[in-house]
């Protein structure tokens, strides 16, 4: 018995530091920086839920999310097709695939990308699954 429980705890203290590790949070810097907010800047509320259009200005999906990675925008997850939330393809694509443009008169932003639904459909699936579940 006593084999055993002295297993239990080497175990236990062998794998703590691991489990530790991977928990760690990020250490904010000690000195706090003040971002300016160019007046060409997009927030992200502006984005997820907009309607990407393709170049005859038909609907081909919806950005659902962004992709932050050390502290700068990779990606947009855009849902393609489905209805209803059923069915649908997301797929991860680079900002640069996107263009964001202002439409002053009608005071909404604007989001098109340079290839059709069904391309989209094609591409590589994103899964929200593991640390991305949502």
């Amino acid at each position: 018995m006593r084999r055993i429980a002295f297993a239990v705890m080497a175990a236990t203290m062998l794998t703590a530091p691991a489990l530790a590790e991977s928990a760690k949070p990020v250490t904010p810097p000690a000195e706090v920086k003040f971002a300016p907010v160019p007046p060409t800047a997009v927030l992200s509320y502006n984005l997820v839920g907009l309607t990407v259009v393709d170049g005859s200005n038909s609907t081909v999906g919806e950005i659902k999310d962004l992709i932050v990675n050390d502290g700068k925008l990779v990606g947009y997850i855009i849902s393609v097709g489905g209805f209803l939330g059923m069915g649908e393809h997301y797929v991860a694509v680079e900002p640069s695939s996107v263009g964001l443009t202002y439409d002053e008169s009608a005071k909404k932003w604007v989001a098109s990308i340079n290839t059709a639904k069904d391309k989209l459909k094609e591409a590589p699936q994103f899964k929200y699954e593991g640390k991305f579940k949502h």
